[in-house]
């Protein structure tokens, strides 16, 4: 274990043997860092945070603070993070608002300087949050979206999987998986057919997402009619049956 003479480590904390700590950093009563994870120098790590394996975490992040809730009541809750994680400068992640609940960030995640995570957030795996991309309380975001900069979503707003959206853009609905969408307010503009190559997604599942694409997002078809459509004259492989059932589960509404 390697931890600076300036660190502060509360008793309580619990530290793989491996863990490094930089200069000036804290980490809290009940915190919980597995093997092979860095924090740099400056760094505040809450009480009962939880990370896990091989993650980086550069100077200046702050993780499990209190949310930014006015409901909140002080009771314990959590953060949650994965394995493999990069977290750069300044990003600030905030636990939950209710007794035991957690913000929960997956697996190989890039969270870029200045980005923010707030309150009962579920981040998935292979997620890009780019500098000043900010997630509000209760944003679920699928794996392997990209958020680019000075994003703002909206409380309880999804973002689907394999999603990349465009730099200052406004997002208080949904964001389709597998689609691009940029704009103040949020449009789409297409699949995102770079990303789903490169994830290996076959060019006969491609062909049949885009038929879906342009039947929910452009016909003058409601949700509803549009999603029947879907059902009925694409083939419902697990990719277009992803894209059904996370339309179809919207509270907030879809961007089209």
């Amino acid at each position: 274990m390697s931890i600076h003479s300036t660190a502060i480590i509360n008793s309580k904390a619990e530290l793989a043997s491996d863990v490094e700590v930089g200069p000036f950093s804290i980490i809290g009563e009940g915190a919980k860092i597995c093997k092979g994870t860095v924090i740099g120098p400056h760094v505040v790590i809450a009480p009962y945070t939880e990370i896990g394996e091989d993650n980086k975490i550069h100077h200046g992040a702050s993780l499990g603070g209190d949310p930014q809730d006015i409901s909140f009541k002080g009771k314990r809750s959590f953060v949650r993070i994965g394995n493999g994680n990069t977290i750069r400068e300044y990003v600030t992640i905030h636990r939950a608002t209710k007794d035991a609940e957690a913000t929960t960030l997956g697996n190989d995640n890039y969270f870029m300087a200045y980005t923010h995570a707030a309150h009962d957030c579920k981040v998935g795996n292979n997620v890009i949050l780019t500098n000043y991309a900010g997630l509000a309380g209760h944003v679920i975001v699928e794996d392997f979206a990209i958020i680019s900069s000075y994003v703002g979503i909206h409380q309880f707003a999804r973002v689907g999987t394999m999603a990349m959206v465009g730099g200052l853009a406004r997002v208080n609905r949904d964001i389709l998986p597998y689609t691009l969408v940029e704009g103040n307010p949020a449009t789409t503009h297409g699949l995102n057919s770079v990303g789903l190559r490169r994830r290996g997604v076959d060019p006969e599942t491609r062909s049949n997402l885009k038929k879906a694409y342009k039947i929910l997002c452009r016909s003058d078809l409601s949700i509803e009619k549009a999603l029947a459509r879907v059902e009925v004259e694409v083939e419902q492989k697990k990719e277009v049956a992803h894209l059904v059932d996370f339309a179809k589960a919207s509270k907030r509404g879809i961007i089209r």
